[in-house]
């Protein structure tokens, strides 16, 4: 009788352990996947913006623009950031956050 319910006990706890762990494969496929979809989407969103002419010629007006606290806005700055409003109209960022976010290409 005692041996049953050991052996009883054993497989409890070896389903229990085999559940944990088969929650644990999923909630991390689940995080990874969601982070790796983010990553593609904002390396898509900035690759572009990279690869723009306009945006790279502007990065000394944003140097300018950022270390004299938005008093010096080159003709270059003015226009990569008509242009990234442009192209992504839903981004709401200042003026110096794009800026920032041009040095950091």
């Amino acid at each position: 009788m005692l041996a049953l319910r050991l052996l009883g006990a054993s497989l409890l706890l070896a389903l229990t352990c085999t559940a944990q762990a088969t929650s644990f494969v999923v909630t991390t496929d689940s995080i990874v996947g969601a982070l790796a979809a983010t990553t593609d989407a904002t390396s898509d969103a900035t690759s572009s913006l990279r690869d723009n002419k306009i945006v790279r010629a502007a990065r000394d007006d944003a140097a300018s623009f950022v270390a004299s606290d938005g008093d010096i806005r080159g003709v270059k700055l003015e226009s990569a950031l008509a242009h990234i409003r442009q192209q992504a109209p839903q981004l709401q960022a200042s003026d110096t956050q794009l800026a920032q976010a041009i040095l950091a290409l």
